[in-house]
């Protein structure tokens, strides 16, 4: 099964850019596609895939603040070709 996930990671803290940074090179290097917008980082590939990633990711970049708060939003496909068509 083919998943989209759109991630944002807001670290509660005022050194906050780090975090940000280290987990979006980790979301790179993982070899599935990612997309980055000033707001959001997609994910997209298959469902196993992307959640082993995000939990061994996400378990890290809380490790490394104080406090943070993850927001996600995942739908059942492959959105990573989305083109309005309007």
């Amino acid at each position: 099964m083919e998943i989209s996930v759109e991630l944002t990671f807001s670290p509660l803290q005022d050194a906050y850019e780090p975090q940000i940074i280290r987990l979006i090179k980790a979301l790179r290097a993982s070899g599935l596609t990612v997309l980055e917008n000033p707001m959001s980082t997609q994910v997209y590939g298959a469902y196993t895939k992307v959640m082993e990633l995000l939990t061994k990711e996400m378990y890290t970049s809380l490790e490394g603040v104080e406090q943070g708060v993850f927001y996600l939003k995942m739908v059942k496909t492959d959105r990573s070709d989305y083109e309005p068509h309007f």
